[in-house]
């Protein structure tokens, strides 16, 4: 693990493998999910994959995640995006694939927006653009305009997950399903339909707006949210060699 220190002086943990290619093979960066970090198994998946394929690959943690600096509730798309941008120019020269994973999908397309041409293609893994919309009710949604912080159940640990106003207030103004995604690059979009916790039909919403020809939706019966069991993981490697052509 290494640290970069962004311009506003926040420091970011990150893992790099490089490949002793040329700059022209694209490299992998993956977006993990909201509270998730680069030590979960689909970015050590890619990471290890890329190290023996010997393409480059780049992990983070976002501020107030993992190992990087910072305060989780004053994390926004926003702040994330530019810390994103922020490594990928500091440590990327050529063309990058982008791989977002639930919120990392939309954090994902909210960065791609940003690259211009050295966006290469994009996968996302039950991506998850608009949920400060359509995944919270109205009385959640009041609760957060009131700029108070709504907890629910959470899955996957003993705390409550925690969504802060600051972050929603944000979030609303990043939404993207309502409209046209100018973005033409190849994109491969993986969805479990045992999801419980991002509808499935969110990714075929993503694949009609965004404005590329080049979209796959590939649907997994009994894939659940986190798409990580051995036959989940295969498949999002299948994937990135689709993409890169290996």
């Amino acid at each position: 693990m290494d640290i970069f220190e962004i311009p506003s002086g926040r420091r970011i943990a990150y893992r790099l493998t490089r490949a002793n290619g040329t700059a022209d093979t694209p490299a992998i960066v993956f977006l993990p999910g909201y509270m998730s970090d680069m030590a979960g198994s689909k970015a050590t998946a890619l990471f290890d994959w890329a190290a023996s394929h010997d393409r480059t690959c780049l992990l983070l943690d976002y501020s107030g995640c993992g190992e990087s600096d910072g305060d989780f509730a004053e994390g926004t798309l926003t702040r994330w995006r530019d810390e994103v941008l922020a490594l990928i120019e500091a440590k990327i020269d050529g063309p990058v694939v982008l791989i977002g994973s639930s919120m990392g999908g939309w954090l994902m397309l909210l960065v791609a927006l940003r690259l211009e041409e050295k966006l290469a293609g994009m996968i996302g893994i039950a991506s998850a653009p608009d949920f400060s919309d359509w995944g919270y009710d109205d009385a959640q949604k009041a609760q957060l305009e009131r700029g108070e912080t709504v907890l629910e159940a959470n899955p996957y640990g003993p705390e409550p997950t925690p969504t802060h106003a600051k972050f929603w207030a944000d979030a609303q103004q990043h939404r993207l399903l309502d409209a046209p995604i100018p973005l033409s690059c190849p994109v491969t979009l993986l969805h479990g339909q045992a999801d419980a916790d991002v509808p499935w039909d969110i990714s075929l919403r993503l694949a009609e707006r965004i404005a590329s020809e080049d979209v796959q939706v590939l649907l997994s019966k009994s894939g659940d949210h986190r798409l990580s069991r051995p036959a989940d993981i295969a498949r999002l490697l299948a994937a990135v060699e689709g993409m890169l052509c290996v």
